[in-house]
Formats: structure tokens, sequence, C-alpha cells
């Protein structure tokens, strides 16, 4: 009985163990198995990158060839370093580096040890790799940009850092990911999807072939091309009229949402960011803490937007019945409260009407209707968030929600906002800057932009958006549905038609466009900065936002110049060179082209300013660019024509 049961129980722990290891190798082996198993080796397939098309169907970046070289560090043994070091272009210094780090990252896992290496360079090592076991090269695919311009829509794309692989397994050490512009936004559609082969080894570190003769495998899929908003001519000669200044141009159209342009400047070449360059031209370009051509200004710039806000009161204050459109305000030279004055260009005793309020952009006009809003209910607290929630509904104060890789919220003050200032008592002349865009009031250049194409549209909006098309896709609801805001339509046509007056004889009278009506607002807005721990004021900032034609709109654009003195004279330019080049195509005001080309604010950007207030002197002579600089814009203006390379 005993031997029996010793025979019973000797057969049961076989069949257990037979049927254990037919179900690991049958039922449970699988490719995630496979990445744990030492002898099998993972070699990845990376796909092609999707294409970037412009509205047109140009072509803006593409893909070119690179080679990294590859390392295993459990599989390397003693080679000639030097040797090694030569063929790579680095020293032995680097080589160790480099060793130690793919080491830490993992003894038994690939990772890169030299990346992007050229054809020229490829074709020497690959017939010496045999030499150096635990090396190995492999293929994949940079970006090739066909443009010079776009650097902030674009983006590039670079190595992946540990907080990368943690949010999204998918990557792995060396992998490539979108870092900015439209190479982060749309990273998962551009990528694709890498492919994958797993390769047999026996004891000794061979390979043998594919394992399971490649049932594991999988193919790379390759990134989805897309088509982009952007207009390459437009943005290109936005650039070229934004050199030698600083700031962003944002342009929208309004019928869709679609964004014909984002300029900030100052800009870069996007080629600089590709290949073994690209860290040391990175680095170089987050270093310049002055100029920051990285930053985006047109997204992230956080600026008071000055008089084009009163644009908003005068909607606003039309909403809320406080004042009708031919309801006047006398404006003394400006408007005075308590013991402070805010000065305006007007003459003593003018009457203002809210046409001609918005054509002489009258601070007193726009006092006055800004305390009737806040007032209306006899309670200035109530009053600024009912004034709050109409100034939202355009999408200001917050972020729009849009598919652009960055921005900033900007600041739309409410009752909240001010309890921490004013706890008890509040009182509309408390907040009196914000009448004429100033105060708390804060916007970035897209949002400004935003609002103009709301008010060009007569009370909605879509939501800015830089994707046009995707290949095999529809666009998300989001960007295909109106938003509207909490002013009626009815009430819009006083305050567009004080903008057609800005250009007919108000403050950009200068800048007409023969044949196009344009509806604008000119801005200039106070700058001061912390030097030496005293407030200082700076030279002023030019703003201009404005939309065309009047009553078939193409095109709202926001321009916003740091620096650049008062609102016609640097970006009310712009604005009109741009609105004429995307509805005609070519520029009739060669003058005002001429005088942007030949000056430029380097010189004021450099100014030593030593905390001493600085005035602002309307006739001060700006600086004009020496010949050969502007040779050189003249040979771009004719690039612009075509910007693709």
């Amino acid at each position: 009985m005993r031997q029996l049961l010793l025979f019973v129980s000797i057969i049961l722990v076989g069949l257990l163990f037979i049927f254990r290891l037919f179900y690991l190798q049958v039922y449970t082996s699988n490719e995630h198995d496979l990445f744990d198993d030492n002898a099998i080796r993972k070699v990845y397939d990376y796909p092609k990158r999707g294409f970037v098309y412009d509205r047109n169907g140009e072509l803006l970046v593409a893909n070119q060839p690179s080679y990294d070289v590859m390392v295993i560090p459990r599989e390397v043994e003693p080679l000639d370093t030097l040797e090694f070091c030569a063929l790579l272009k680095i020293d032995k210094e680097q080589f160790i580096k480099k060793y130690k780090k793919a080491r830490h990252y993992s003894p038994r896992l690939p990772s890169v040890f030299v990346s992007h290496m050229s054809k020229e360079d490829y074709a020497v090592l690959q017939e010496k790799m045999r030499k150096f076991n635990g090396f190995y090269i492999q293929k994949r695919s940079l970006r090739h940009y066909q443009t010079t311009i776009g650097a902030n829509v674009l983006g590039d794309i670079g190595e992946v850092n540990n907080r990368n692989i943690k949010i999204d397994p998918y990557y792995k050490m060396g992998d490539l990911i979108g870092k900015q512009g439209i190479e982060a936004s749309y990273e998962k559609t551009l990528r694709g999807i890498k492919g994958i082969k797993f390769i047999q080894k026996d004891r000794f570190n061979r390979n043998l072939g594919p394992y399971k003769s490649g049932k594991f495998d999988t193919i790379p899929e390759q990134g989805k091309d897309i088509t982009i908003t952007i207009d390459s001519k437009l943005q290109a000669y936005g650039e070229l009229l934004m050199q030698n200044k600083r700031g962003g141009v944002i342009a929208i159209e309004p019928s869709t949402g679609e964004i014909l342009t984002m300029v900030a400047a100052p800009t870069y070449d996007p080629n600089i960011l590709v290949g073994r360059d690209r860290s040391k031209n990175f680095t170089k370009l987050y270093n310049d803490t002055i100029a920051k051509p990285l930053f985006n200004r047109s997204l992230k710039g956080v600026y008071e937007p000055g008089s084009p806000f009163k644009l908003m009161n005068a909607l606003i204050a039309l909403q809320e019945g406080v004042i009708t459109p031919n309801e006047t305000v006398t404006c003394y030279a400006g408007y005075k409260y308590g013991n402070r004055f805010m000065k305006c260009h007007c003459y003593i005793g003018k009457h203002n009407d809210m046409i001609s309020g918005i054509q002489e952009s009258c601070n007193a006009y726009f006092a006055t209707t800004y305390r009737k809003i806040l007032d209306k209910e006899g309670n200035a607290s109530t009053g600024i968030d009912t004034w709050s929630k109409h100034v939202k509904s355009f999408g200001l104060g917050n972020f729009l929600n849009n598919d652009l890789f960055e921005g900033a919220k900007g600041r739309i003050p409410d009752r909240a906002y001010y309890k921490r200032i004013y706890p008890k008592t509040f009182y509309s002349t408390y907040t009196i800057s914000n009448a004429i865009g100033q105060g708390e009031v804060a916007t970035t250049p897209i949002q400004l932009a935003n609002m103009i194409a709301a008010i060009a549209n007569r009370g909605y909006y879509y939501t800015p958006h830089i994707i046009k098309s995707i290949e095999g896709k529809t666009l998300p609801e989001k960007f295909t549905k109106a938003k509207y805001t909490t002013i009626d339509k009815a009430h819009f046509e006083p305050v567009i038609e004080g903008m057609l007056q800005v250009y007919k004889k108000g403050t950009a009278a200068s800048l007409q466009v023969k044949d196009i009506d344009i509806c604008g607002k000119t801005g200039t807005v106070e700058n001061f900065a912390i030097i030496d721990s005293l407030k200082t004021q700076l030279t002023d900032h030019s703003i201009f936002v404005a939309f065309a034609p009047k009553n078939d709109p193409k095109i709202a654009i926001a321009v916003f110049v740091e620096n650049g003195y008062w609102g016609s004279r640097f970006a009310g330019r712009i604005a009109s060179l741009m609105i004429e080049k995307h509805i005609k195509g070519y520029i009739t005001r060669k003058d005002l082209e001429e005088w942007i080309l030949r000056h430029s604010l380097e010189e004021e950007y450099a100014k030593p300013y030593s905390g001493e207030p600085f005035r602002i002197n309307r006739q001060t002579k700006l600086q004009l660019v020496d010949d050969s600089e502007y040779k050189r814009l003249k040979r771009l203006l004719k690039t612009s024509q075509n910007p693709i390379n």
C-alpha cells in the first residue's frame, strides 16, 4: 500500500510539473514575458513621424535618416577605446560618462550611446561594428525642416527624460518625443507606433535568429500626417516685420477660429535644434535670459491690454443698459477722481459719444462708463462680478482650451480677487484703471486676438486652434462649435463703427489701406520694472488690435511690440501690413513696409536704465538699422514670398 501511494505521488508530482511547464510555454508565452527574458534580444523598429503641412498644402516638416549607436552594458567586451572614440568623434572622458549612464539605466537593456550620426559617419562605422561587442547601430528618422520660419509653432523633438518615461511607459531611454509646439501638442498623432523584433540568443550571446519565427514581432505604424492652420507666407512676413523687435503677433480667421499666424519675436531657425548640435544650441537659446527666444510671447506673454480693452467696457455698458451709443461724456483732457487725474489726449471740453470715444480713445468717456457698470445696482461689489462675468465670456482670464502646447491664463479680477485688498468697503473708483485696460487686468496676445474675433463675429467665437486636419480623422467638436458671449448681437454695431473710425479719422488714420475697411484700436501701455529696488517707468508698449473687412471678416489680429512707444507707431503699422498681405496677397503701402524694415528697437532694449523715472519723448529719434542689415531684410522680404526651402 505504501509503495502504491509513493508511486502515485511521484506520478502526480510529475504530471503537475509537466502541466505547469506546458502552461508556461504554450498559454502564457506572450510578448510581455519576452521583455523580461534575458535570452531574447529586443530590437525596436522606429516609425517615421508624420509630415506637417501648412493650410495651403506646403510641406513644412519632413524626415531625414539618422543613426544611433546603442549599447547593452552587460554584453560589452574589452575593446580598443581610442579607436572606437575616434570613430564616434568623442573623447575618452565622454565615453566613460556615457557608459556609466547607460549602465545606471540598465545593464541588460539597450540605450542610446551616441545619437544622430550622419550617413557618412554611419558608413564608416558600420564596417567595424563587429569589433565592438555590446554595441550596435539603430536607424531612425530625425526631423527635416523645409523652412526656416515658425520655430515657436512647429517646435522640435528631443530625447525623453525620466519624467516622460514614468508618465508613459511606451517610451524607453533614448526615444524621441515632441518637446515644444506642434511636435508636443500632437506627439501621439505624429509619432506613430514602434515595431519590435525579438531575437533568440544562445548561451554565448550570439544571435540565432527571430524568436519563434517572428511570431511575436510587430511592424511599425507610421505617424499620421497633419495639416496646420498656419499660412506659411503670412507667418514668414510677420516674422520679417518683427525682426529687431520683441513681442507677439497672432492672427485668427474669425469664421473658423483657425490661427493664421503666430509670431513670437525674437525667433530662431528650427533647423538648429536638429542633430548632434541640438543640445548645444538649445542651451544657448535657453541661457539667453534677455531676449528669451524660447519664450512664446504670443501665448505666454501676460501684459496689460491697454486701450483695446475699452471695447470690452463699451460692450458691457450697452448690455447692462447704463449708457446709449449717442449719450455723451465731456472730457477735460482727462478724468479726475479724488485727488488723482487720468490724463487724456482729447482737448478740454470735448463731448464724446461711444463712436468718437473709441475713435479718440477718450479716457474720461471710458472711466465714466466703467463706473456706471459697477455702480448700476448701487453696490460695486456686485457690479465687479457682473463686469467680470461678461469679460470672461470672451475667453479672457482663463486658458482658451485650445490645442497649443503652452499658454497663460491672464487675469480678470472679480470681487473675490479684491477681497484680499479691500476686505470691507469697495468702491468703483478703487479699480478705475480697469476702465482703460490697466490696473489688475492682464491678457495674452492670443486672448486679445480671440476677443477681436468675437467682436468681428458680432458675439461669438470658435476656440482658436492650430490643427486644420489630421489624416483619417475629424476635428474635435470643441473646434467647430461656436461659443457665444454674454453680449447681444445688436450691441456690437456702434462699437465696430467706432473701430472703423479709428482708421478713418482717429488714432490710426495714417495707417489706412486702400479698398479695405479695417476696424481697429490702438493701445499704449505703461511699462514699469523694478530696477535697483525702485519702480521704474520704461518706454511704453505698443499694442494694436483689428479685424477686416468690416462686413465680411477674414482676419482678426493682435500685435504687441515691447517698448514700442505707442499703438500706431509699431504695432499699428505691422497690423495694417499683415491685414493687407492676407487679404490682397501683396503690399501697396510700401512706405509702411519700408519704415518697419528700417527701424529697430534693439537700442531701446539695450538701454542701461539707472532707476530714474523715464519719460517718453514722442519726438525721440528711433534707431535705424545699418545698410547691411537693411539689405539682409530686403532679401528676406523676397524669401517671405516663398518661405519653403
